[in-house]
């Protein structure tokens, strides 16, 4: 977050890196699907286009906001004080609705109903598994990375989903914004929204667990030096 830029840009800087990011997630997902009948081959072009778009994303955008784009990420800098708590609820707010906001426009670009609910089965304890990992190991990305190559972080978080979006059964959502997002499409990329909640506790554990651990790894003054 940039201080020199009003409250007012930080949330429109976020609401619309979440909503790019959201219609990037979705109609590469659409597109895939449409283009192939094989899942690994649509799941791939998901990918690239999801992590490309992050790259994007933040090297633009993280000068204004920080670039968060995710609630946990949020949750995360404001605990380390690097986000007002005054802010954190507005910056959510606005990363969840531009996510809701990219779900419409990518039905909307591909013709679909705007408005649809997911019946893609994303439940177990494998999956929130995945969750946690996939959070712990993005929060934890991105700690490492302004510890010691703040330049590269983009490309960090970009390569860090790509790669787990192969290496994890959930697909890597790490995200709550975009978990909700994603349950409003009946598409490649959808979750149940019944399925949710235990996504949004798993990131959120998966984003706590990683906070300590890099307080500790990483010898960050304000931890313990244990």
């Amino acid at each position: 977050m940039n201080a020199a830029f009003p409250l007012s840009r930080q949330l429109t800087a976020e609401a619309l890196g979440t909503l790019l990011l959201v219609a990037t997630v979705v109609g590469s997902g659409i597109m895939a699907d449409s283009l192939t009948d094989d899942t690994a081959l649509a799941l791939l072009g998901n990918t690239l286009a999801t992590g490309a778009i992050l790259v994007v994303l933040i090297t633009i955008l993280g000068p204004i906001s920080g670039a968060h784009f995710n609630p946990v990420v949020s949750m995360i800098f404001a605990i380390r004080r690097e986000l007002p708590s005054s802010s954190l609820a507005l910056y959510i707010t606005a990363q969840v609705l531009g996510g809701i906001a990219g779900t419409v426009l990518a039905h909307g670009m591909f013709a679909l109903p705007l408005l649809q609910t997911s019946e893609t089965v994303r439940f177990g304890g494998a999956q929130w598994l995945s969750e946690a990992t996939a959070t712990f190991g993005l929060i934890f990305t991105i700690l490492a990375g302004i510890r010691f190559r703040t330049d590269a972080v983009a490309w960090l978080v970009g390569l860090y989903i790509t790669a787990a979006y192969w290496f994890t059964a959930s697909t890597a959502f790490a995200n709550p914004a975009v978990a909700i997002a994603r349950s409003l499409t009946h598409t490649f990329s959808g979750i149940r929204p019944t399925d949710l909640p235990g996504f949004i506790v798993a990131e959120i554990l998966g984003a706590l667990l990683a906070l300590i651990f890099a307080g500790w790894l990483l010898m960050r003054r304000d931890w313990s030096n244990a």
